[in-house]
């Protein structure tokens, strides 16, 4: 996970303007780095910066499609590694990098930062780093203030610092791989949004614990939902209640291992070879491996928990949330009112 208190060193920091290309906005790039002597300004930034990265658990690396030195992100920001003289040149590349691909009539001009972090840590190692980030969006703020011993309001236009549009910080390691990279992106789920992450900087996801467990998550229910009802007689109960022995599995276990899981959640034999036939098509269709053994990641878990949904729905008239013992519910058909019924079973009323 990432802190904001592990990024104490902001060591250099520039700032361009980068406007749609195809609107035919300008591209205006500084000459040289910002000169940081406030200190309270520095640590504003860093704050600005970081603190959208506090919730991110899952990490990426730079790839091409060809070869991964095509990559021009990950070859200018290996310059700047290599040699910090480098970092106001490779800025404006990367500056001009951005400007190439913002052509979508949606995505809105800004400025991007770029900054060298020469101490941070992530996962526990103390490495330098490069933050790409950029500002789409702009605040009204009221400012009151004292003048001939009357107070006085007027407003200003500004950045709001709890609100980073876009950010993309890239750790100094794993070079080999395309460098271990942290991504942020306040509108990641509207279309014009995609060109940050995949035109962009052209990322792809790990392979670490946080990918596998995410993927084995989605696997698993897939299989419960999709697969089992088509090979054996199942309601939506004992659906519900596999889900819940799946979900109990990944909360409580540090590691996956497949013997094990097959064995605790579905226990029957033939139900455990579908589900690994299925762990087989699975990683087939969806280009994804599944090994049989992982560390679990607990914030991959806490994400994924809306999968695991314990709900019955009943029509328009009620939901039923089952969380525990399958044994107290029971479902039946009342001929007088040709209607289904769920006779539910309990000790205290609360």
């Amino acid at each position: 996970m990432i802190h904001v208190s592990e990024f104490k060193d902001l060591s250099q920091l520039t700032i361009h303007k980068v406007g749609n290309s195809a609107n035919e906005e300008p591209l205006l790039c500084s000459k040289a780095p910002l000169q940081l002597e406030d200190e309270t300004i520095a640590q504003l930034l860093i704050t600005y910066f970081i603190q959208p990265f506090t919730n991110v658990a899952e990490f990426f690396r730079f790839y091409h499609e060809a070869d991964l030195q095509l990559n021009e992100i990950f070859q200018y920001c290996r310059r700047i590694f290599t040699d910090q003289n480098e970092f106001q040149e490779q800025s404006v590349n990367i500056a001009k990098h951005l400007y190439k691909h913002s052509t979508h009539p949606k995505v809105k001009g800004g400025e991007l930062y770029i900054a060298y972090f020469s101490k941070c840590q992530v996962d526990g190692e103390e490495v330098a780093a490069i933050g790409i980030f950029k500002s789409e969006n702009r605040d009204t703020y009221l400012k009151v203030f004292l003048s001939d011993e009357n107070y006085q309001v007027n407003y200003e236009d500004g950045i709001n610092i709890n609100k980073l549009d876009k950010g993309c910080l890239i750790f100094n390691t794993e070079e080999d791989n395309g460098y271990k990279v942290s991504i942020v992106d306040s509108i990641s789920k509207q279309t014009e949004a995609v060109y940050w992450k995949d035109a962009f900087l052209q990322v792809q996801r790990r392979e670490d614990s946080y990918h596998q467990t995410e993927t084995a998550v989605n696997m698993c229910k897939q299989f419960i939902h999709n697969k089992l009802p088509t090979e054996y007689e199942m309601d939506r109960v004992d659906q519900v209640d596999l889900l819940n022995k799946s979900a109990a599995y990944f909360k409580e276990k540090e590691q996956f291992q497949l013997e094990d899981f097959a064995q605790e959640v579905l226990g029957h034999p033939d139900a455990i070879a579908s589900f690994k036939e299925y762990r087989n098509e699975y990683q087939q269709t969806y280009q994804q491996e599944i090994p049989d053994e992982f560390e679990i990641s607990a914030p991959a878990v806490k994400k994924q928990q809306k999968v695991f949904k314990s709900i019955l729905k009943l029509d328009r008239n009620f939901h039923i949330y089952i969380h525990g013992n399958r044994e107290m519910i029971e479902r039946g058909f009342d001929e007088a009112t040709n209607l289904n019924y769920y006779k539910l079973m309990f000790e205290n009323e609360t």
